[in-house]
């Protein structure tokens, strides 16, 4: 385990009396014992400690959530040299992240200059509308928290500290109005909403929900889900994010699901090093781990933590128990938060008490985003370009969305609007969006600094391929331009450059930063590297591109700039190899499996052949290659690309099924058979026993293009004899 994120509690008290709360509601009362705030002398050796083990580990960052209790208790003077303190012992060794999590009923300019002085982001916790919210959230009079909190809100929503709010948090009450709830927070356009479970174990059970709802709380959030899709999903929501990531394979966003370690330490006012706070909801020293500041340093504790974690019988040092293990939805749910699997009887080796919950709520997600009517894609190539090409677009729009406030951009969405709109320059601008090592920029959050020029390179080129008359200026923070799917021009030095773009060809201008002259220095172009082009007879040339900065997305090294000599070498083999393929495969083109080949990369020796991460169209081929070798495993790397593809633009099951991973070794399998190796009789074998298991599986598991698929394979494998 490494620790990436400590919780500071700054005070032990509260001035809210909120009735679920972990630290003063549940099993463990040792913040009774804790001194009201952090005293200088643990703050010193706290900022020592944490700055050692960042040094010791390299961390390029660390995040730090000043915590409580209600940490504002602490008050602005207090927070400040606290803050000052962290940042001049921490900023020498990392990158210090600073965080708060308040109730917000304190929060006033005063606190919110000295977060803005040192960008320390707010989480506030809010439960919705005045009357949710007042369910739980009193003060110790019972009076009301909510108009304190608004007021707060307020502040925080101002345009000079608007940029320190970091979200909402919201404790779930199946006795409000799910839609209200979520609408009342939507209304204060918060950045993130987190909907966090009761904390809750088997021996406190959580509120139940009316009579004859065996998921009440699975209910209640997939009303909001429901609500926040119909809404466009205005603002990021951290369960549903978590949630939809792990259904495709992505991480978990969220510490209360997935498999994935917390790396979380927490200390306390007077020291003491302990886990998450949220175990304190199971027994008295739950968190507990006899670890302090002044004995011991961060390093011991994450030991400390990683035996702790994998401590126990071989079935549950996984993190999870047996039941989970065998759950089809593990990987999304990971158990639950740990806290909320305690049992007197088993401690901790059980499902989390809302499994049942848990497992609603992700199948419910997985069911409503999942497209179950059989899409044209899955039937032809030509199609599934054709959908690939307006998914491009779909991306593009929403990254105009992003960008529209950035400096520059109004230009390029102009000229993409433009070259979209003719019907004679709409395939230069399809062949650059297309382009597989374009698509990592448009599938992430773009970021208007750092994209840019990325985007304008992308415009650029697609107006020289179109032979339009452009104009596009931007600052280039890179003496290298990258023009995707035509080359790199090398500039004088990095600045504020012009592209003009006429006929084909391009001209630069600029100005760059100089030493000792405030106008700066002339940009010019001082080289060209056009990329390779292998023709192959038959359809468009295949790219040779060793030199996309974003082409680094295979699981091998990707060569440096080939030399001429070795480029031309490279292109030899790749026509061997092709030629090789036509000879013995004649018409391969054409069949439904065959690689869609637009870009190949070259790789380091050894390499073999390898699909992309970034985007279909792309082949990775090291260099020493043989021609053989090639021949045997395009096509089955086409078998893989098109079922990538086909789940870039539609689905084929469930998200998180089980039907995935057996479509993939089906597939695998019936391609293995049909080929001339010595195991085609045994792959013909498990491609049987893999399609008997598809045929097992409940209907609602595949789609009706996975359905489509599934029968596709049982033709072709009844085509083969044994």
């Amino acid at each position: 385990m490494t620790v990436r994120e400590l919780v500071l509690k700054v005070h032990s008290r509260c001035d809210l009396a909120c009735d679920h709360c972990y630290v003063y509601r549940h099993a463990d009362q040792s913040w009774r014992r804790m001194p009201p705030l952090i005293s200088e002398k643990t703050l010193r050796q706290v900022a020592r400690r944490l700055a050692e083990y960042a040094g010791e580990q390299r961390l390029a960052s660390v995040a730090v959530v000043l915590h409580g209790g209600e940490p504002l208790l602490a008050g602005p003077a207090r927070l400040r040299s606290i803050c000052a303190e962290l940042t001049r012992a921490l900023t020498p060794q990392t990158e210090l992240d600073l965080h708060i999590h308040t109730n917000g009923v304190r929060l006033n300019r005063a606190h919110l200059d000295v977060f803005r002085e040192f960008g320390v982001k707010v989480g506030l916790s809010l439960d919705g509308d005045r009357a949710a919210n007042d369910r739980h959230r009193l003060d110790h009079r019972g009076r009301s928290s909510h108009g304190r909190v608004r007021r707060g809100l307020e502040l925080l929503r101002l345009p000079e500290y608007r940029h320190l709010f970091q979200g909402l948090l919201c404790t779930v009450d199946v006795a409000n109005d799910p839609v209200l709830v979520h609408d009342a927070l939507t209304a204060l356009e918060p950045p993130r909403i987190d909907y966090l479970l009761p904390h809750a174990t088997w021996e406190t059970p959580p509120p139940p929900g009316r009579p004859g709802t065996p998921t009440p709380y699975a209910d209640w959030l997939l009303r909001i889900f429901d609500r926040w899709d119909e809404q466009g999903r205005p603002v990021p929501v951290r369960t549903f994010d978590s949630i939809l990531s792990t259904l495709r394979g992505g991480p978990a966003l969220t510490e209360a699901l997935g498999l994935a370690p917390g790396g979380i330490a927490v200390v306390e006012t007077d020291g003491t090093i302990t886990r998450s706070d949220a175990l304190k909801i199971a027994y008295e020293g739950a968190a507990a781990t006899g670890y302090d500041v002044f004995r011991h340093g961060f390093q011991e504790f994450a030991e400390f933590a990683e035996q702790a974690e994998h401590a126990g019988p071989p079935a549950r040092r996984s993190g999870v128990s047996e039941t989970c293990r065998r759950c089809p939805v593990v990987a999304d749910c990971g158990g639950g938060l740990h806290a909320h699997r305690y049992s007197t009887a088993r401690g901790f080796d059980n499902p989390s008490v809302y499994c049942t919950d848990l497992r609603a709520l992700i199948e419910g997600v997985a069911e409503r985003i999942t497209e179950r009517t059989l899409a044209p894609a899955v039937t032809g190539p030509g199609e599934l370009a054709q959908a690939r090409l307006r998914l491009d677009r779909a991306l593009l729009a929403r990254v105009n969305t992003e960008l529209a406030d950035s400096a520059d951009w109004d230009d390029v969405w102009r000229l993409l609007v433009r070259l979209d709109s003719d019907e004679t320059t709409a395939p230069h601008l399809d062949a650059v969006l297309s382009h597989p090592y374009l698509r990592p920029l448009l599938t992430r959050s773009p970021d208007g600094t750092a994209d840019l020029p990325r985007f304008m390179a992308a415009a650029t080129a697609a107006a020289l391929r179109a032979g339009v008359t452009a104009t596009l200026r931007w600052e280039q923070p890179t003496p290298l331009v990258h023009l995707p799917t035509l080359g790199t021009a090398r500039l004088s030095r990095p600045g504020r450059v012009q592209f003009g773009v006429a006929a084909g060809d391009f001209r630069v201008r600029g100005r760059g930063p100089a030493p000792g002259g405030p106008g700066g220095s002339a940009v010019v172009l001082s080289g060209w590297r056009p990329l390779a082009a292998l023709p192959l007879g038959q359809g468009p040339p295949l790219l040779i591109d060793d030199a996309d900065p974003y082409r680094d997305c295979f699981s091998a090294a990707v060569t440096p700039l080939l030399d001429p000599g070795a480029l031309d070498a490279f292109k030899g083999r790749l026509t061997t190899a092709y030629g090789l393929l036509d000879a013995r495969e004649p018409g391969w083109r054409e069949g439904v499996n065959a690689p869609v080949t637009t870009t190949i990369t070259p790789l380091a020796p050894g390499a073999g052949l390898r699909l992309g991460s970034c985007g279909s169209g792309a082949l990775g081929v090291a260099t020493d290659f043989e021609p053989e070798e090639f021949v045997r495993e395009l096509p089955r790397l086409g078998r893989r690309a098109r079922l990538a593809a086909l789940r870039e633009v539609l689905d084929l099951h469930l998200p998180g099924s089980p039907a995935g991973r057996l479509l993939d070794l089906a597939s695998e399998y019936v391609g293995r058979a049909a080929g001339p190796s010595p195991r085609a009789r045994s792959a013909r074998a498990l491609a049987d026993r893999v399609l008997t298991e598809l045929s097992a599986l409940p209907p609602r598991e595949l789609t009706e293009n996975g359905t489509y698929l599934v029968d596709q394979l049982r033709s072709e494998r009844a085509t083969l004899h044994d």
